[in-house]
């Protein structure tokens, strides 16, 4: 159901430090940088963010009450502080889980409230699926099912029409002949050898969806994503794992086993006006979890930092931290 916009908008707890960082070493080439924030003794909530091939930051711990949240955050592989940066061996869905599981065995931590947006709540969605019992309870943002249809939908042809300014901009670094499979076309470059047009292509793929992520438009792009060192993992991850099928063993894996994590609370916070991760993923997994409580944010797209998911993200926290 849509609840009702609130007469004031929730704003985002105070800045506060890490007051615990470290590398976590993995059974692979990767090491996992991690951090803790907020109340040692409070109630434990893993974040987990978006690409894949992003990053944590800063902002992310200002969602939670630093006096009811003990905050975990970790950089997933390859990405962010982890290192090595941009690397694609023994990356996917699964290393990740069990990156997040070793995490958490390490912290001392029984179970966690799981956060996440967009790719975050793919990922939130298969570690709750794969360890039901780790997990207190979901909050969730810009519902990312990793399907076909949603793939076909940003990279080939549906949110072109919406934004075909930045469309334009996207298509430019590939040849028209290519262009009937774009995600295939920029996986050839951001793993090939050409250093200069796997960071050209890397920048043009990460500025789409910058360009994208909110209702203002183009204008609104955080500068990182037209920056090469942030933009090289974030594509080279992403399109690696799109061009897997975020390596899930079927389409539709996350609804297929959502009846896995139905007994747990969930909060789904979704803009109206989500252009790179559609309405429909949150509505199909609504309809299939309608115990979770799903709040259509009105005047919203897929930005984290829009004034309505931040209203609804917060809320979302502390209705979590109050079950």
């Amino acid at each position: 159901m849509a609840f009702p916009a609130p007469a004031t908008r929730r704003d985002l707890y105070p800045e506060i430090e890490a007051y615990q960082t470290g590398f976590m070493a993995t059974d692979s080439v990767h090491e996992i940088y991690w951090e803790q924030s907020g109340n040692p003794d409070g109630i434990p909530v893993i974040v987990l963010h978006g690409g894949p091939g992003g990053a944590v930051n800063p902002g992310m711990r200002r969602y939670f009450d630093p006096a009811k949240y003990r905050i975990v955050m970790l950089d997933q592989r390859g990405c962010g502080r982890s290192r090595p940066n941009a690397s694609l061996e023994d990356n996917t869905t699964w290393t990740l889980i069990a990156d997040i599981e070793r995490l958490r065995e390490q912290l001392g931590i029984d179970k966690w409230v799981v956060f996440g947006g967009s790719w975050g709540s793919t990922l939130s969605l298969a570690y709750a699926i794969t360890h039901p019992d780790r997990a207190l309870s979901l909050v969730l943002r810009g519902i990312f099912l990793l399907t076909r249809p949603e793939l076909h939908w940003f990279y080939q042809d549906g949110a072109s029409h919406i934004f075909p300014d930045a469309w334009e901009r996207f298509l430019e670094p590939i040849p028209e002949d290519e262009r009937h499979d774009l995600m295939g076309a920029y996986y050839k470059r951001l793993t090939g050898d050409d250093a200069a047009e796997r960071d050209r292509c890397a920048i043009a793929w990460s500025s789409w969806e910058g360009e994208t992520v909110s209702v203002q438009g183009p204008d609104a792009r955080p500068d990182r994503f037209a920056e090469a060192d942030f933009a090289v993992a974030f594509a080279r991850i992403e399109c690696w794992y799109f061009m897997n099928g975020g390596f899930f063993p079927e389409e539709n894996w996350l609804l297929n086993n959502v009846h896995r994590i139905r007994h747990l609370p969930c909060w789904i916070a979704q803009g109206r006006f989500d252009v790179v991760t559609p309405m429909t993923s949150a509505w199909a997994l609504h309809r299939a979890w309608p115990e979770s409580k799903l709040d259509v944010v009105p005047d919203a797209g897929h930005a984290s930092s829009e004034p309505g998911i931040i209203d609804s993200l917060v809320r979302g926290t502390d209705w979590a931290a109050g079950l």
